[in-house]
């Protein structure tokens, strides 16, 4: 993908892949200020997260300023997790997230995962849009949650 996968966004933005580019303070200050499963999240945890993912950044074609972010956790075979979406305030509304969030559906897609899991709170109507459903077994599921 890295900077020539912009199907899907609005005129005047770019979507990019590559870790390079992304403002990782920015990123860390939306979800440690802005978003309720992040609230709080140290840096250095932040930093371990990116590292540790595949990275998705939009971003002002002129000015080249991140403007939405999104981070996948996967072993690129079988399963990925989709977290920490986000577009910041100033640039909502425009569509941004939903086409992130197909951008990145297309890029895991060559991967023959099995599945790709979100969680959300308020944005089950973005996800709905792009092909992501309820789970259809929920009692299947667990969780570990170390507090």
């Amino acid at each position: 993908m890295n900077d020539e996968s912009n199907q899907g966004l609005p005129e005047g933005y770019e979507l990019s892949d590559d870790p390079d580019r992304l403002d990782v303070g920015r990123v860390h200050h939306w979800l440690s200020t802005d978003a309720y499963w992040a609230l709080g999240r140290p840096r250095e945890k932040q930093e371990r997260a990116i590292r540790g993912s595949l990275n998705f950044g939009v971003y002002e074609a002129g000015s080249g300023e991140q403007v939405a972010y999104a981070r996948v956790v996967t072993d690129r075979t079988t399963f990925a997790w989709l977290c920490d979406v986000y577009v910041a305030p100033s640039a909502r509304g425009k569509g941004l997230g939903t086409a992130l969030v197909a951008a990145v559906r297309e890029h895991l897609r060559p991967y023959g995962l099995r599945r790709v899991l979100l969680a959300t709170h308020d944005a089950h109507g973005v996800y709905t849009k792009l092909g992501f459903e309820p789970l259809a077994e929920p009692d299947r599921w667990m969780a570990l949650v170390f507090e």
